[in-house]
């Protein structure tokens, strides 16, 4: 009877945590990055946390005083570039219910040499 007893809880337990590795293996998380391509020019690239681009899926660019000043889609390359704005502003990169992601104003710098090599910040 102990051995059924065990055998069962080893059962139960292993396939809680197939459950929860499961469960983690398919969470695809929104990932925004955002750079100056010059003075007056933003471009911002939205994927998911394992590399998945995002194509059509909708960025948002959000003044502080919470006016939306522009709802944009991403590119096939999964980008979206914009004028940057004269207030200070967020940019909000949503994939779904309660997947979000926010790069505020002040992250938003001239890229590396090294990050210019990638092909989604060439003009």
């Amino acid at each position: 009877m102990k051995c059924l007893e065990s055998a069962t809880a080893i059962l139960r337990w292993s396939c809680a945590v197939a459950a929860v590795l499961c469960t983690g293996a398919q969470a695809h998380e929104p990932v925004a990055r955002c750079f100056l391509l010059n003075e007056s020019t933003v471009r911002c690239r939205g994927v998911t946390n394992d590399g998945d681009e995002m194509p059509g899926a909708r960025m948002d660019v959000i003044a502080h005083d919470g006016r939306t000043l522009l709802q944009g889609t991403l590119s096939p390359q999964s980008t979206l570039s914009f004028a940057r704005p004269a207030q200070a502003f967020y940019v909000l990169f949503e994939i779904g219910p309660g997947l979000q992601t926010i790069v505020e104003q002040e992250e938003i710098r001239v890229p590396t040499a090294r990050q210019r090599k990638a092909p989604w910040l060439r003009p």
